[in-house]
């Protein structure tokens, strides 16, 4: 069994070149560590001027055990490697220390890391990470698994201790700060007059003939590529070279996320990147960081912003949407400055990742979104609000590919199946497999609740959590902020086209029935659905039977629970009472299909109907995998005529 040890971060108030010097003087003994016997320099090298040190050493370690195990291993000191690759152009020390005693029997291995504070140069960090596997130690594994751990626990905790120990030496010794470190050659070429900018470019992390990536470049920056995908991942990137100031060369992570966007079909991945990049030049979306300007009605009552990071290092956005007044903003600034309020969300969010790659030494390349839906009702199912969300969907789908890694539903109420019904078809399937929902109030410390994925110290204090955000509330925009009354409700639903076909026609004659079977196999998924009467009356009830039963396809002025077979109450059921709609009413809503059997959407057109009914309708299965939490039933709510948006 493999034993793991993570530290959380700590913070040192000095800035990285002090904790360093101070680290430093830890060797080759440190008193307060008397475990510490010995530690012999064997390799150590300087590059980049002096910017980059690497340093190879052995250390001999006393064995603190019961003098039983040592009679038993026979020994009294044990020997580690420990290899330091210090970085002070971009302040970071990497340490890891490996076993070398006994390393048939036991794999102990040890990663450390100081690094400049990403929002305070002037603080360092530290975090720290080990493993002990003991594989086959003498019959005793159980034993030194425990007491490796309790020890090297114990041990760990000295550290902080430690480096300030040595700080206060070095003050005491008048050495209260230390100079950054400065290319000498940089500084030499700008005093004389040289260019202003002497750095070098930055080579293509290729090799072997421009075939092949570095693979030090793939692990820090992409993640595990297999050998076809790094080819297919040049081969794009040489479709794409010689850029211009005007139209810059993509980076490897953007050719990347083209490229998992199409299934690494270069030809696909070219054509989706050309027209993106297309679109930037002509939407000038490379300026957008130092060019856009937040309105003051969007500083106020936009209720989103980023917050901290997730477990895997993704930059974490949070979105309270139940509270947003969706209206209200549309009518303050318009649909096209709530497109690049977006927009320059996503840039940041291009942005924070390049930063947590830096800051995690790993690639991080998607970001996550957790979206609170406390206070979601029927009038953010306002029409214009939802064509507005369709069409910002549409240009994040193909424009920032593969850079949503998660995305949290949390405090989801009955009725946010319909609004996932009406928008998660134009989400991308891989997009959608992403997406986990949280039903119940308590999405905190419910079974596989939001602590799986976000720090506890992390969680905002709005959700249960301890951590204070920025992040209003949102609220109500005051009518007299509206600049436009352009956009107008409607009565009618988004219309077919605007759903390339998702929507179905039916009419149906005076005192004719059209009935939809959904068999369900998935208990406790949610069906949803969406309708629209175009004209005439309708009749409109939900039905379910764990009998077979099969469509009837005869007379389409019987149901199918006509036969003798059944009979209400005994072999089936209404669950959701019949209601009237009129013509011009859309009308939403969703069930929890607890159980598996026969589900029944059955629409009528009263006999008493002077003509016949349409209606257009709409229905989806939310599964029970990507549903977490409670929901109970949701009567049928009307959105038109009956219930008017704020």
């Amino acid at each position: 069994m493999v034993q793991k040890y993570e530290s959380p971060v700590r913070i040192y108030k000095y800035p990285f070149e002090l904790v360093v010097a101070a680290y430093e003087r830890r060797f080759p003994t440190c008193p307060q560590m008397p475990i510490v016997l010995d530690c012999e320099i064997i390799e150590d090298n300087v590059f980049d001027n002096g910017a980059r040190r690497d340093t190879k050493r052995r250390c001999k370690i006393a064995v603190e055990a019961p003098y039983l195990i040592k009679k038993i291993i026979g020994v009294d000191v044990v020997f580690f490697i420990q290899q330091n690759f210090l970085d002070m152009k971009t302040r970071t020390l990497n340490i890891e220390a490996t076993n070398e005693s006994f390393a048939t029997r036991v794999e102990i291995f040890e990663k450390c890391r100081y690094y400049a504070h990403p929002e305070n140069p002037d603080w360092t960090c530290f975090d720290q990470t080990a493993t002990l596997d003991i594989k086959n130690f003498f019959g005793i594994e159980h034993s030194m698994e425990k007491m490796g751990m309790k020890q090297y626990t114990q041990t760990t905790l000295k550290g902080k201790e430690i480096i300030e120990f040595f700080v206060n030496e070095l003050k005491q010794e008048g050495i209260t700060h230390v100079d950054r470190w400065v290319d000498d050659a940089t500084v030499t070429s700008t005093t004389a007059g040289a260019a202003t900018n002497t750095t070098p470019p930055e080579k293509p992390p290729l090799c072997r003939d421009n075939s092949i990536l570095d693979a030090d470049y793939i692990a820090k920056y992409l993640g595990q590529l297999t050998p076809l995908q790094e080819s297919k991942l040049v081969q794009l990137r040489k479709r794409f070279e010689h850029g211009t100031s005007e139209h810059p060369e993509p980076d490897y992570q953007t050719l990347l996320r083209f490229l998992r966007a199409r299934d690494f079909s270069i030809d696909k991945a070219t054509g989706m990147l050309q027209e993106s990049l297309q679109w930037r030049k002509e939407q000038r979306i490379d300026s957008i960081l130092g060019e856009y300007k937040t309105p003051a009605v969007v500083e106020k009552y936009f209720p989103g912003g980023w917050h901290h990071h997730d477990k895997d290092g993704r930059p974490l956005y949070i979105l309270r949407l139940g509270t947003m007044d969706v209206k209200g903003l549309l009518k303050s600034v318009g649909e096209d400055e709530l497109l690049k309020l977006t927009l320059h969300i996503c840039e940041e969010g291009l942005r924070l990742m390049k930063e947590a790659t830096k800051l995690f030494g790993k690639p991080v390349w998607n970001w996550c979104l957790l979206v609170d839906l406390d206070g979601l009702s029927m009038r953010h199912l306002w029409r214009p609000g939802v064509k507005a969300l369709l069409r910002i969907i549409e240009t994040v789908e193909k424009n920032y590919p593969e850079t949503m890694g998660r995305v949290l539903i949390v405090r989801a109420p009955r009725v946010f199946p319909v609004l996932w019904t009406i928008v998660s078809t134009f989400i991308d399937e891989n997009t959608r497999s992403k997406f986990l929902f949280f039903g119940g109030p308590d999405c905190m410390h419910a079974e596989d609740g939001i602590e799986q994925y976000i720090d506890t110290d992390k969680i905002p204090s709005f959700l249960g959590g301890s951590c204070n955000t920025l992040i209003h509330e949102g609220g109500l925009v005051p009518k007299h902020l509206y600049k436009s009354e352009s956009i107008e409700e409607t009565n009618g639903a988004i219309q077919a086209h605007d759903h390339h076909g998702l929507y179905k026609a039916v009419d149906l004659k005076p005192g004719q029935l059209f009935e939809l079977l959904i068999r369900n196999t998935d208990p406790k998924s949610v069906l949803t659905w969406d309708f629209e009467v175009l004209k005439n009356d309708t009749l409109f009830a939900v039905f379910h039977t764990e009998k077979e039963i099969e469509q009837s396809g005869n007379d389409d002025f019987s149901s199918v629970f006509d036969g003798p077979d059944f009979k209400e109450g005994t072999n089936y059921k209404k669950i959701e009472q019949s209601v009237k709609c009129r013509p011009k009413e859309g009308v939403q809503g969703s069930h929890e299909m607890a159980s598996t059997g026969t589900y029944v959407l059955q629409w009528m057109c009263p006999p008493s109907c002077d003509g016949p009914a349409q209606l257009m309708y709409f229905h989806e299965i939310l599964s029970s995998a990507n549903y977490k939490g409670s929901m109970t039933s949701l009567q049928s709510g009307f959105s038109s005529n009956s219930l008017q948006s704020r």
